[in-house]
């Protein structure tokens, strides 16, 4: 007999980031990296499962809630029948007409089903012995469509599209799990952009950034046009320096092709992070060009898919795209988002939308639409969330990593048990820990220092004693 849930943990869990600038951009400048985080238990002590959803502070204990709500759903369940569909389990998850209610398949609600949805996967992994990746790769075409969410989406692609494009996918996996096994998933570093950070440790950490062998590069925009433009020309002046460059770094000229790249291969991307209107969006961007940026990432509102199509249009004559998809809250957004032709790059979130589920139809959607998918990764926990999502996308779905970066951000990992490591050209390791699953787990030490509001560090905060940290 197959080990049935029998309870969860429930955690709120906060690091203060606010005190160094971490995370900061144009529209959050008072931030805490944060999680809402789930343990899920089961009839077998050996074997729980872990799960999480990203938030930045205040709001943390409404979504920890909402995961109590979701997750007592599960108890008693049978978890061989739950992994034997996880389409369907996640169908049940969602089905709570009252709690579907308050969203439906959107806002917090939805951010408690990815922590739930995220917890099962990660168990399902950690029953077979395999990363999260590995697992979901493993999957026949039939077992993957069985496991993705199909409803509202049918329009842009059918079951039957997707089993056809993943059976032609099927040829070749061997090869690219060695490749990628050998020469890791291309990465790009956010981390020297963030916008509180000055301009002397902007330069520092962007030449510390191509020493460790990247050459894609993330900035945060959309506070002050000026302070913008120069600060794009800095990093420009740095990262297209042939002196500067990672020694023994080649760069596949496939790789780059299309980004508007500089005369090293380097590539720089822009973050608005939603804080201009449409019109607003074209001309500030227009302004930024002449520093070759390969995107602008949410240039305005989230939900507004004309206002995204409509500002691609405008700067295709500039060469600049558009990428967007960290606050699309449903498989339904990314829909719209290429139905309309509205961006260039595709970027999914482990925690926003609910879980893998929803997610694996946004991978078959984007594959259909030629779009490249480059997850959104600058949070706690991001990063070992979205590794996973990547080399399913690579495995099973589109087939190709070539010109596809995943978003790499240097602060929190020490606190996973199993964290994502980069090779010396700025490339992610291939999880590998059979124990692994999802790379959800955090260590306890975490939650005693920084668990919300019991945790040493808010404890000492609350009585004034706290002292700046380095994160």
């Amino acid at each position: 007999m197959s080990p049935t849930i029998t309870g969860f943990d429930v955690k709120d869990i906060r690091f203060p980031t606010h005190l160094t600038g971490v995370g900061t951009d144009a529209m959050n400048q008072d931030c805490d990296y944060s999680a809402a985080y789930i343990a899920l238990h089961t009839s077998d002590p050996a074997l729980s499962g872990y799960g999480m959803t990203f938030t930045i502070g205040r709001g943390t204990e409404t979504v920890c809630l909402a995961i109590e709500q979701l997750a007592t759903r599960l108890i008693g369940k049978d978890t061989e029948t739950m992994f034997a569909d996880m389409g369907e389990t996640w169908t049940f998850l969602m089905s709570d007409s009252q709690l579907r209610w308050i969203g439906p398949e959107k806002g917090v609600i939805h951010l408690a089903t990815a922590a739930v949805d995220n917890a099962l996967w990660d168990m399902y992994a950690r029953t077979r012995k395999k990363p999260l990746w590995k697992l979901v790769s493993d999957f026949t075409p039939e077992e993957f469509v069985k496991s993705t969410a199909f409803r509202y989406i049918t329009d842009a692609i059918t079951p039957e599209e997707a089993l056809e494009m993943l059976r032609a996918k099927e040829a070749g996996k061997k090869e690219r799990e060695a490749l990628v096994r050998e020469i890791g998933y291309p990465a790009y570093i956010t981390s020297a952009g963030w916008l509180l950070y000055g301009d002397d440790q902007v330069a520092r950490l962007t030449k510390e950034a191509i020493g460790k062998g990247f050459n894609h590069f993330k900035m945060k925009v959309g506070a002050d046009l000026e302070a913008d433009i120069r600060r794009a020309k800095l990093i420009r002046s740095i990262v297209d320096d042939p002196a500067n460059l990672a020694p023994g770094k080649v760069i596949d000229p496939k790789s780059i092709e299309g980004k508007n790249a500089g005369p090293t291969g380097s590539v720089l991307m822009m973050d608005a992070n939603q804080v201009w209107d449409v019109q607003e969006s074209i001309d500030n961007t227009i302004l930024l060009a002449p520093t070759k940026p390969w995107f602008i990432e949410e240039p305005t509102a989230p939900d507004d898919i004309l206002g995204h199509a409509a500002i691609r249009k405008a700067l295709k004559p500039y060469g600049v795209g558009v990428a967007t998809g960290e606050h699309a809250h449903n498989r339904m957004i990314f829909k719209q988002l290429l139905q309309a032709d509205a961006i260039d790059v595709c970027q999914i979130d482990s925690c926003r939308l609910a879980g893998v589920t929803e997610i694996l139809g946004v991978l078959l959607m984007a594959a259909k639409f030629g779009v490249i998918v480059c997850p959104h990764a600058g949070g706690v926990g991001l990063c070992e969330h979205a590794l996973h999502l990547s080399l399913i996308d690579y495995m099973c779905v589109s087939g190709s990593m070539e010109r596809n970066v995943l978003e790499y951000a240097t602060h929190l990992h020490e606190h996973f048990v199993a964290p994502v490591t980069l090779n010396n050209n700025g490339r992610y390791n291939v999880p590998n820990d059979p124990e692994q699953g999802y790379s959800t787990h955090m260590k306890d030490s975490a939650f005693e220092e920084f668990g919300f509001p019991n945790g040493t560090y808010w404890k000492s905060a609350a009585e004034g004693k706290s002292n700046d940290i380095s994160l």
